[in-house]
């Protein structure tokens, strides 16, 4: 699939300054009252990001509500079988013996032929998997002996048995099979609208392998040491070939990728892409395994030590307070005509874009008042008044606090980041300098320093102190350098690490998971249209008979909404993870990744998903809470109403969509960085007003990466906006790391270089392909190929013969060799 057959989203109601358009009429105001409210009350949000939720969240997300009934039916086809096993005992009961026994009497009925037996007994599993929940009184109890059972359940080999049975599901309910097993497909192709029934088998199967993989995942600390040794035995089993040749997140891209092509409309995706993005996690590694990797990495490269936990510093971050609505900018202006005497400065210090309409840098100018009254002159645009001089002079009374104290925005003495400085940035300087001073350049000598001032002598010493070189320009450099010299440096030794492998098995049909992943990603984003031709992503929430009574209704469209917003979270957990490990393995894996992503608009998919009201979006209610795992099965369940419906639950903001949200922002961030095409991709798309929207949600993390995005392009955006926008920029000198020559918040050495997207990606694009042919072509060029002259060796070698030759040589050898009379004589005379 090419680029341009990917729905490219735009940004409407946008004028041609990147400012968000405002309908005209009466709700002008209306609109602006709400963002003022929206803006003003705004909460700082304790989120704490990580890897996943809680693990009870986890679990609650991997079921709809339309699959609430199958609880009660996993239990049933349970205890039916275990009567005939147990004889009126219960399952906690057992001795581990007798339940080793039972689970292997299930390993045996998995065997079966009839689908309708092998569905009850996967049910039985499923149901021991879920924690033989009838036989607890509270959800701790659940999560126990879920956990007890999942161990056990995997120490008597089921995971490999459900592994044969989805692999036989997937490959048998395509086009063209004559199997019983296509049924299934055939009938979801014929249908109208596909529901829940046509995907139950690989529901229970999907649903015990996640249940397997999560429980093992998530590491306790009352762990047996048994637990501990098949945890890292599974770990390596799931991220190795053991599985078909290829590891077990191959099988799950491949359901992702039949399903997005229409031959599989009814996988339950939402499943597979749980499964998809846990599997990933646990074999790949979380965000804190990757920041050790990365020490290891730097370590065995004999690069010096990180400048700081990035992980840490993130999280001891503050966020700022969102920036100013209109309405409130209108406020301001009123108060300061009715009365100037009466202003309060810096009332608005620490919120983000409050600017005085007469001059952007007034508060920064009565502080400089306030320092030396003597330098001031009288003439000077947007000066104030002489008569309010004096007041302003004097130590003006505290201002009254805006919020309560808990929420003062409390930045830490000094900036949170070291600084950092690329070896090409000191070649760029020495560079500019020697032009200047000398008239002359020394190429990449960064060394030199003949004929340069003191200072400039003083700039180099200190650029040298915060240089850093990333392990990506150590690989950039050996690369170049094996491929210069492909005899004298001989083959590359390629650690097989996970992620490794991964890439491996990934490589020949990277483009299609992609375009898949994003495909998906765009059905799932709430600002996507419904069109007749998209992906049906509903086909495992949907339930067999549609809703008659409102409260029904209301209950789908909660499910409906959750479902999405699970699939977004998914999708942007797995992206991230993929793009980190595989930029830590080796940064050309990670570039031909990020190139697929913004060759199939990943871009302005992820801008679109953003140009939505993201309050709404961070805060929605999108939960039944008495309908989540375990909860359900443990208390009686209390009729529904719709008021209840619509309360939803009492927490502040959505855990699942900031996480998104953070997600899709760092993904953006890595394709964007050092590309100077794809942060011009960001300004002809009008990203600065959304992004500066989504700087309304107060969390620290996600502002880090919003000010970012906006810093890497601030330079194009023009000296109108950075005038205008002075509370933004000051937020990204807080928060964001500095290099030191970088002149973002200038602009004045703007980039001159011309907008050739086409250039500097195809420049990129044959760097890649040159690593994949060095490294992965198995049927490289044979010029290169050494030659062995030796007659000893090449006659020892052993020669790999046809089978028909061994039927063949004695015949050959009586016709060739015996039936022919030799001519000694004629070996004698001289040629």
């Amino acid at each position: 699939m090419q680029a341009e057959e990917m729905e490219v989203p735009v940004i409407n109601n946008l004028n041609d300054n990147g400012d968000r358009q405002r309908p005209k009429g009466k709700d002008v105001f209306k609109d602006q009252q709400k963002e003022s409210e929206s803006s003003m009350e705004s909460p700082n949000l304790e989120f704490e990001y990580g890897d996943t939720d809680t693990l009870t969240a986890e679990l609650s997300e991997l079921y709809s509500y339309t699959e609430e009934p199958e609880f009660a039916l996993n239990r049933d086809y349970f205890e039916e079988d275990f009567k005939s096993h147990a004889r009126s005992r219960r399952w906690i009961e057992l001795s581990v013996e007798e339940q080793k026994a039972y689970v292997m009497q299930l390993l045996d009925a998995l065997e079966v032929t009839d689908r309708d037996k092998r569905l009850k007994v996967a049910r039985a599993i499923l149901y021991l998997a879920q924690g033989v929940f009838d036989e607890c009184d509270t959800e701790m109890d659940v999560l126990h002996w879920s956990r007890y059972n999942v161990f056990l359940l995997y120490d008597m080999g089921i995971f490999t048995a459900l592994l044969e049975l989805l692999s036989m599901e997937i490959d048998n309910k395509e086009w063209g099979c004559n199997t019983s097993n296509s049924q299934a497909c055939s009938s979801a192709m014929r249908k109208p609208a596909i529901s829940l029934a046509d995907s139950t088998e690989l529901r229970v199967l999907l649903t015990i392998m996640y249940l397997i993989v999560e429980t093992i995942r998530v590491q306790t600390e009352d762990d047996r040491p048994e637990w501990v040794a098949a945890r890292e035995t599974f770990k390596n089993e799931l991220g190795s070939l053991l599985y078909n040749g290829e590891p077990f997140a191959l099988l799950l891209f491949t359901m992702v990728t039949k399903f997005c092509s229409m031959n599989a409309p009814h996988f339950p995706m939402k499943k597979v892409l749980l499964l998809l993005w846990k599997t990933i996690l646990f074999t790949l590694g979380g965000f804190e395994e990757l920041q050790e990797m990365k020490v290891r990495g730097r370590e065995h490269l004999s690069l010096p030590p990180l400048p700081e936990d990035s992980i840490k510093v993130v999280r001891a971050m503050r966020a700022a307070s969102p920036p100013a609505s209109a309405m409130e900018l209108i406020e301001q202006q009123q108060q300061q005509k009715r009365g100037r005497r009466s202003r309060r400065p810096l009332v608005k210090q620490d919120s983000l874009d409050t600017y005085n309409e007469r001059d952007p840098f007034k508060n920064d100018d009565v502080r400089d008042e306030e320092e030396d009254p003597e330098d001031t002159d009288g003439g000077i645009e947007g000066e104030v008044d002489p008569l309010d001089r004096d007041v302003i002079i004097q130590p003006p009374p505290p201002p009254p606090p805006l919020r309560p104290p808990s929420e003062r925005v409390n930045f830490p003495k000094g900036l949170p980041w070291a600084p950092k400085v690329r070896e090409k940035d000191i070649e760029h300087f020495l560079e500019t300098s020697r032009n200047k001073f000398i008239g002359f350049t020394l190429g990449n000598d960064t060394e030199t320093l003949v004929g340069l001032p003191r200072p400039i002598h003083e700039s180099v010493k200190t650029l040298k102190q915060h240089k850093y070189v990333s392990i990506a320009e150590v690989q950039i450099k050996r690369e170049e350098e094996l491929q210069q010299c492909p005899l004298t440096l001989g083959e590359e030794e390629v650690e097989e690490t996970p992620a490794e492998i991964l890439y491996l098995g990934m490589l020949p049909n990277l483009s299609q998971y992609v375009i898949a992943l994003l495909k998906l990603l765009l059905a799932a984003a709430p600002t996507s249209k419904a069109k007749t031709d998209s992906i049906n992503i509903l086909a495992d929430v949907l339930p067999e008979e549609m809703p008659i009574t409102v409260l029904q209704s209301m209950k789908l469209g909660i499910d409906v909404n959750r479902h999405k917003e699970i699939i977004v979270k998914a999708i942007s957990a797995l992206l991230l993870l993929l793009l980190k490990h595989f930029k830590l393995n080796h940064i050309y894996q990670f570039e031909i990744v990020s190139q697929h992503l913004v060759f199939a608009n990943c871009i302005p998919l992820i801008l679109k998903f953003f140009n939505q009201n993201i309050m709404s979006y961070i805060s929605a209610k999108n939960s039944i809470c008495v309908l989540d795992f375990p909860h359900c099965v443990v208390h009686e369940m209390p009729e529904l109403t719709a008021e209840s419906l619509e309360a939803g639950d009492s927490n502040q903001f959505c855990w699942r969509n900031l996480f998104s949200c953070i997600n899709l922002l760092r993904i953006l961030n890595k394709l964007t960085k050092w590309k100077h095409s794809r942060t011009m991709m960001l300004v002809v798309f009008k990203s600065a007003p959304i992004l500066k929207r989504a700087l309304k949600v107060k969390q620290a993390m996600m502002q880090l990466y919003v000010l970012k995005l906006l810093k890497i392009q601030t330079k194009y955006l023009g000296r109108q906006w950075r005038k205008s926008n002075m509370k933004t920029m000051s937020a990204i000198y807080q928060k964001v790391r500095h290099r030191l020559n970088d002149d973002w918040a200038y602009g004045n050495d703007i980039d001159a270089r011309p907008w050739d997207f086409q250039a500097e990606e195809c420049a990129l694009r044959e760097s890649i392909e040159k690593f994949n042919s060095r490294r992965y072509d198995k049927n490289k060029n044979g010029d290169f190929t050494p030659v062995d002259n030796c007659l000893q060796s090449v006659l020892g070698q052993r020669v790999e013969l046809p089978e028909d030759f061994h039927y063949s040589y004695e015949m050959w050898l009586e016709r060739e060799v015996f039936s022919q009379s030799i001519q000694w004589e004629g070996l004698l005379q001289n040629p």
